[in-house]
C-alpha cells in the first residue's frame, strides 16, 4: 500500500458551516454520503430545517 500525504486527500466543503474538511478513515466506505465535517454540524442543520 502506498503512502498517501495529507495534502492529497479529497476534501469537501461543510453544508452547514461551509469550512472545508478532508477525507478521514472511518469515512472509506461512505464518503460520497458525507456532507457535514461534524456530529455537531450534522445536528444543526437538522434544527434549522424544522
Amino acid at each position: 500500500m502506498a503512502l498517501i500525504k495529507k495534502q492529497h486527500l479529497p476534501a469537501k466543503v461543510c453544508a452547514t458551516c461551509m469550512r472545508p474538511f478532508t477525507w478521514r478513515k472511518k469515512w472509506q466506505a461512505c464518503w460520497d454520503n458525507v456532507k457535514y465535517c461534524s456530529e455537531r454540524c450534522r445536528r444543526q442543520r437538522y434544527n434549522k430545517a424544522t
